[in-house]
């Protein structure tokens, strides 16, 4: 039997034991009882073989004082040798519980609390207590155990490794998860895509290969471990001397109860998994202060709000600005996943020079962190920050329909501070979008698949480092699939954003019809508001007041010729100005502004309105913008400050000669009176990925399509005579 068939096998047993739940537990809750009974009987068959010393052990050892840590250190160096505490000093294994049914509720709560600490708060954290008084009055305890202890399901680490016991955790959780309509993607990702992830990370990193040589991995949303589990193996395999040290963080339950476990029964570090809200909740947070890692993986929640963090995320980048975890920005409210990039950067280590470990990381996004944001919003300047560091190495375009709950096309981000010499200043591109298989099954939305070849050819254009335009791969013999790369500078990401005004155009006219629209403009209303809230008396006449203040204004501009049409606006405020004097009017500002609008009209016929330091007045009607790519020659990172209030006097002398270059070339042939406002220029940053692959395909010949429509329609009149006849 092939080891995918055996996962198959042994997910479907377990999945039939859980159908005997049916009754007091709905579909979507047979998870409350099917995962933790699988980690109970996987550690109960760990301990199986030692239980029995164990327990004398413990009685002579507690005849001696010990008890507490001091029992509980001496037992685990007896019970199996281990690192890491894992024993039980009950005296039932699932099996023995079985001999006495009338009590089986109460011995296996006995059974569970008899782990070592660590091993018991995993159940702790599944909150099974809760769950076995339901199994037992519904007469479904025993049944359950009974099939747990069945050998046709052998949960024992020496014949499932914990990397396969990983896919099956994941495999029933997909399928819980698909009876309950959940979003299994927030536990898991497909193994192929992982392993992408891995033999791409690890390309170049020949210090993994030496003999004894220490690393720590890390997950900051780490599920049930998967990215931690591939990792260790990927590197073990290739070196079995290699001293790894897993680290990650989760919030959910359930997940890290079983990336825990996991842990447990290969006796590593269970305290290097954090709990809680790895962006912090204001209870938990970072669960990995001031360290760093060598290597990172993760598939954060994308699309997710992070409206349950905002407050602790952003007194955190107010307050400490870049020596926090999210100096560059902080992106829109609907989706935090540039939170958890910014996160990991954080949390690598120095590489100043030559020999320093430095740090790499791969990331799994949707499309919306390569191009969503606008010059200067948080997403544009966490790109830019990124790769004006030299930090963004890669990106993967993935086919869709790989995800489990997803069918949207997703991208890996490979990021580090230690490139070598020859990607330094680059950003390398791959297009692997139509790189895939199909599925003989589809599992969820899960129709696509990646098969070691379509790995193996990601991985040798990554390494290989050179531009490609397509790259045909036969798969299995038969099918054939595309995939692209190029290689780009740090630079052809970058753009200036350029306010583009046009000046304001206007003629002028007293006419009754432009008079009575002075009755709609806010500041000629507010003259007959009055602002006091108590004295009635003074109300009243505040309002009285400005009630003639609004016939004088009125009467002020009738005096003025109806039927003269203005076409200079400074000619017409020479006008109104002798108006209002003589009828005895000082107006403020605010007023003047309001009569010039009413009486005003856009056109292009009238002459340029100026202000009062005579230069043109924009139109905001025929304002516009225009992304002008950064110039060849300029260095990076760019001497522009990342907060709205920046300075652009180091920046412009860069860029303003090269902004006018385009304006002559672009703007100025079709619109001779625009300029730039170069008050309102920001620098933004995005990666448009599909238009860097995209290629133009020449649409098909006319006669070829006329030729189409007629078939089409002589099918449709062949069925109609069908049908009559």
């Amino acid at each position: 039997m092939t080891l995918e068939a055996r996962h198959q096998t042994l997910v479907g047993f377990i999945f039939n034991i859980a159908n005997k739940l049916r009754g007091p537990y709905r579909p979507p809750q047979y998870r409350k009882v099917m995962l933790p009974m699988t980690v109970l009987r996987r550690l109960d068959l760990v301990l199986e073989p030692t239980h029995e010393n164990v327990l004398k052990e413990s009685k002579r050892l507690e005849t001696r004082g010990l008890k507490g840590n001091a029992l509980n250190e001496a037992l685990a160096r007896y019970a199996t040798k281990r690192n890491q505490t894992l024993f039980n000093i009950s005296k039932y294994t699932l099996k023995k519980l079985l001999d006495d049914p009338d009590h089986l509720a109460k011995n296996l709560i006995t059974f569970i609390n008899g782990f070592s600490p660590k091993a018991k708060e995993i159940f702790d954290y599944f909150k099974f207590d809760q769950e076995i008084e339901k199994l037992n009055s519904s007469n479904r305890l025993y049944l359950i155990i009974k099939e747990f202890c069945s050998p046709e399901i052998d949960l024992h680490p020496d014949t499932l490794s914990n990397l396969q016991m990983g896919y099956i955790f994941e495999e029933l959780i997909r399928k819980f998860n698909e009876q309950a309509n959940e979003e299994a993607g927030d536990h898991f990702t497909p193994r192929e895509v992982i392993d992408l992830m891995a033999h791409i990370i690890y390309t170049g990193e020949e210090v993994i290969y030496k003999e004894g040589i220490s690393r720590t991995i890390y997950d900051p949303a780490c599920g049930t471990g998967g990215m931690l589990s591939v990792s260790e193996k990927y590197i073990k395999e290739n070196n079995n001397k290699a001293h790894l040290t897993l680290y990650g963080q989760e919030y959910n339950d359930e997940s890290y109860a079983i990336c825990t476990s996991d842990l447990l029964i290969k006796d590593e570090e269970i305290t290097n998994i954090a709990y809680g809200d790895t962006l912090g909740d204001g209870k938990t947070g970072d669960g990995h202060k001031d360290k760093t890692f060598h290597y990172m993986l993760a598939n954060p929640p994308f699309g997710v709000e992070w409206e349950p963090e905002k407050d602790v995320v952003e007194k955190e980048h107010k307050k400490f600005g870049f020596d926090s975890r999210f100096g560059p920005g902080l992106p829109r409210i609907n989706d935090g996943s540039f939170l958890f990039l910014l996160h990991m950067i954080s949390k690598m280590k120095p590489y100043k020079k030559v020999g320093d470990d430095g740090s790499k990381i791969a990331i799994i996004f949707n499309g919306s962190p390569l191009f969503t944001g606008d010059a200067g919003s948080g997403e544009s300047n966490i790109r830019r920050w990124i790769i004006e560091s030299d930090m963004l190495d890669c990106i993967v375009a993935l086919p869709d329909q790989l995800f489990y709950n997803t069918g949207i096309f997703t991208y890996i981000w490979f990021v580090t501070n230690r490139k070598p010499k020859e990607r330094k200043g680059k950003v390398q591109l791959i297009d692997a979008a139509k790189h895939f298989q199909k599925m003989k099954k589809s599992l969820g939305n899960k129709r696509n698949e990646l098969s070691d070849a379509h790995i193996k050819e990601i991985t040798r254009l990554y390494a290989e480092y050179k531009n490609n335009d397509v790259s045909t791969v036969g798969i299995n013999g038969t099918q054939e699939t595309n995939v692209c790369c190029k290689i780009f500078d740090n630079r052809e990401f970058g753009y200036i954003k350029v306010t583009v005004e046009r000046p304001l155009r206007l003629n002028l006219q007293a006419s009754e019809e432009r008079i009575n629209k002075l009755y709609q403009e806010s500041a000629f209303i507010n003259l007959a508001l009055s602002k006091k809230k108590k004295d009635k008396k003074k109300i009243d006449e505040e309002i009285e007041e400005g009630k003639e203040l609004q016939e004088s204004i009125i009467a002020a501009l009738k005096s003025l010729d109806s039927k003269l049409l203005y076409k200079n606006k400074e000619q017409f405020e020479i006008v109104l100005k002798e108006a209002l004097v003589s009828h005895s009017l000082r107006l403020e500002s605010t007023i003047k502004k309001a009569i010039l609008s009413a009486l005003s009209e856009k056109d292009k016929t009238a002459d340029i309105c100026l202000d009062a330091k005579d230069n043109p007045e924009p139109d905001p009607d025929l304002r516009d913008n225009e992304n002008i790519s950064l110039p060849d020659n300029i260095a990076l990172p760019l001497p522009l400050d990342y907060d709205k209030k920046a300075k652009l006097d180091k920046l412009l002398p860069l860029v303003k000669e090269h902004c006018e270059e385009y304006m002559k070339k672009e703007v100025l042939p079709h619109v001779p009176d625009a300029w730039i406002d170069y008050s309102k220029t920001k620098i933004g940053y995005e990666i448009p990925i599909n238009r860097h692959f995209y290629v133009y395909k020449p649409p098909r010949d006319l006669e070829e399509i006329e030729k189409d429509i007629k078939e089409v329609e002589q099918e449709i009149l062949d069925m109609i005579k069908e049908v009559v006849s």
